[in-house]
């Protein structure tokens, strides 16, 4: 069910687009209580719903190749490459004009999939807010493993039976070879039901990324990759401040933090870095 403003909510199909429209039914249709503070609120969660998913495909026929820290590379006109294979925003170029740069020119990029994880979650929010308060809230960019700036203010919750599209997911290889350590778990993106956009796999199911992981475990290991239950998204509330359509027009960097929100820092082994 879905709550607007405390208060169940009819929604008219001509208003949303089809991918909006499926999965607003498929909420409805639960028992859970989605509650949203307002239509504005609704309307730029799928709003950024779809772009991540539209980032995630299409980084996927980007051409962008995976490699590790050693071996990443990324566009010199847009980005410097530092010591341990992160990229730091050139002073000249705007975040904005960086992120979009790994899609239209993706040949010249290489990275592991933490760091092509943030890069969809930093292109699908451009798609979704006004460029000046993307520029203003993303100054300054590195994107290396799962560093993050935190105005994405990535939220974390267990369930993934109920993720949704544009939801950050993990496959974890428990038993992977020591020699092939990247392959320890593979970062994905929730596309539609049972489809994942998971970078150096590609789009695929759910067992199909299993599979694949699972053949790059200990010789006779019989612990199967798995995905893992936690589930994690930015804040779509906050993010709505600055969507392209808002009317409140409020300045990049002037919202306070929200009380009751959990934000997560992402980092080392124990989330999301394969």
């Amino acid at each position: 069910m879905i709550i607007v403003a405390n208060q169940p909510v009819e929604l008219n199909r001509s208003e949303w687009s089809d991918f909006e429209w499926y999965w607003l039914q498929q909420l409805q249709n639960r028992p859970t209580r989605y509650v949203y503070q307002s239509m504005d609120h609704l309307r730029f969660e799928w709003d950024l719903r779809g772009s991540l998913v539209e980032a995630a495909e299409g980084l996927d026929r980007s051409g962008v190749s995976f490699a590790s820290f050693e071996k990443s590379r990324c566009n010199p006109a847009y980005w410097n490459r530092n010591a341990e294979g992160g990229f730091e925003l050139r002073s000249n170029v705007t975040p904005a004009d960086g992120i979009r740069d790994i899609w239209r020119n993706g040949h010249l990029y290489a990275f592991e999939c933490a760091t092509a994880t943030v890069i969809v979650l930093y292109g699908g929010v451009l798609g979704s807010i006004r460029e000046d308060a993307f520029n203003s809230l993303f100054r300054n960019l590195l994107l290396f493993d799962w560093h993050y700036d935190s105005d994405l203010r990535l939220t974390e919750k267990n369930g993934s039976e109920t993720a949704l599209p544009g939801d950050v997911l993990y496959f974890k290889n428990p038993d992977v070879s020591p020699e092939t350590p990247e392959w320890q778990g593979e970062n994905t993106f929730m596309l539609r039901e049972n489809w994942y956009y998971g970078h150096g796999i590609g789009i695929a199911s759910g067992e199909e990324i299993i599979r694949t992981l699972n053949q790059f475990r200990v010789p006779g290991s019989r612990v199967s990759a798995y995905l893992m239950d936690m589930v994690i998204y930015p804040d779509f509330f906050y993010l709505s401040r600055f969507a392209k359509n808002s009317q409140n027009n409020i300045a990049a960097g002037s919202t306070p933090v929200l009380p009751g929100q959990l934000y997560v820092r992402l980092g080392g082994s124990r989330y999301l870095r394969s």
